[in-house]
C-alpha cells in the first residue's frame, strides 16, 4: 500500500523450548515468523492454542528472549534495547493483579511513576469510561470493567503500539462490544493495535489485516475479506461465501475453543 509506514518489522522470529515430557529435546514454539505491521492499523494474530501467537507477542514486548531472528518496533531493536521498547508500547494482558488496597485512581498514578510520568488518572479513566469508578478497588469491578481498566494501565506511557492478548475472553456480549468500541476509538486517535484472539467475529470486525498462525508459523496473512475469498469462498450451506471462522478451520484444522 502506497504511503504506509511499518511500525513493527519482524524477520524470521523464533523461540525454542524444551519438550514438556522430555527436557533433553526441544521444539520451536515460534518458527520463522516474519511480519510487517503498519503504523495506525489494527492487526490481528489468530491461531489455535499452542500456535505460538502469545509467545510471539511476548518476544515483541521484551518479556521473552528472542532465540532467532529480529524484531524492531518504531525503529528500536527489541533484542538490543528491550527497555527502550517498553517506553513506546503498552501491554494489556489476559489477567492482571493489582495492589488490593489502592483505588483505580491511585494505581494509575503509581504506574505513571514507574514510567517517570505525571499522569492524569481521571483523563485515563475517562478514556475507558470508568470515571465513576475512580475511588473503587479493582476487585469490585466487573469483568468488562477490569479489562477496560487494564487498557488504561497500558496507556500510562502514551504508547505508540498497544498489545492486547485475547482482550474479550470471558466477557458477556455487551461488555465485549463496549471493549470493541474502545479499541476503535484508540485506533482512531492514531494508536497502532496488535491483538490476539480466538473470536473470529472480533477479528473480522476490528482488524484491517490478520495473520493466522499454526505450529509456530504464519500460514496465511491478509485482510479478512481476502482470506475469506481465498480460503472459504463456498462453504456448505452458505449462500455466497464463508466467513473468517471457515478460513481458520480450513488452514489449521482446529475447532475453536474459547
Amino acid at each position: 500500500m502506497d504511503g504506509v509506514t511499518p511500525i513493527i518489522e519482524i524477520t524470521d522470529l523464533a523461540k525454542q523450548y524444551p519438550l514438556p515430557d522430555n527436557k533433553n529435546e526441544t521444539f520451536w514454539a515460534v518458527d520463522g515468523v516474519s511480519l510487517s505491521i503498519n503504523r495506525g492499523e489494527i492487526f490481528g494474530i489468530l491461531g489455535p492454542n499452542g500456535a505460538g501467537k502469545t509467545t510471539t507477542l511476548e518476544m515483541l514486548e521484551g518479556l521473552n528472549d528472542i532465540d532467532r531472528g529480529e524484531a524492531r518496533i518504531a525503529g528500536i531493536d527489541v533484542r538490543d534495547d528491550p527497555f527502550k521498547v517498553k517506553q513506546v508500547i503498552g501491554v494489556q494482558l489476559q489477567a492482571n493483579e493489582y495492589f488490593d488496597n489502592l483505588s483505580l485512581r491511585e494505581l494509575l498514578v503509581l504506574f505513571g511513576r514507574l514510567y517517570d510520568r505525571d499522569v492524569s488518572p481521571m483523563d485515563l479513566l475517562e478514556s475507558v469510561q470508568l470515571t465513576d469508578k475512580a475511588n473503587a478497588k479493582p476487585e469490585s469491578l466487573s469483568g468488562g470493567q477490569k479489562q477496560r481498566f487494564s487498557i488504561a494501565c497500558a496507556m500510562v506511557n502514551e504508547p505508540k503500539v498497544l498489545f492486547l492478548d485475547e482482550p474479550t475472553t470471558g466477557l458477556d456480549p455487551q461488555a465485549k462490544r463496549n471493549l470493541w468500541d474502545l479499541v476503535r476509538e484508540l485506533n482512531d486517535s492514531g494508536m497502532t493495535i496488535v491483538l490476539t484472539t480466538h473470536n473470529m467475529e472480533e477479528a473480522e470486525s476490528l482488524c484491517g489485516r490478520i495473520a493466522i498462525m499454526d505450529h509456530g508459523k504464519v500460514v496465511a496473512e491478509g485482510t479478512p475479506q481476502d482470506l475469506i475469498m481465498q480460503h472459504a469462498p463456498e462453504p456448505p450451506a452458505a449462500p455466497l461465501h464463508g466467513n473468517l471462522e471457515d478460513v481458520f478451520l480450513a488452514l489449521t484444522g482446529h475447532a475453536l475453543r474459547d
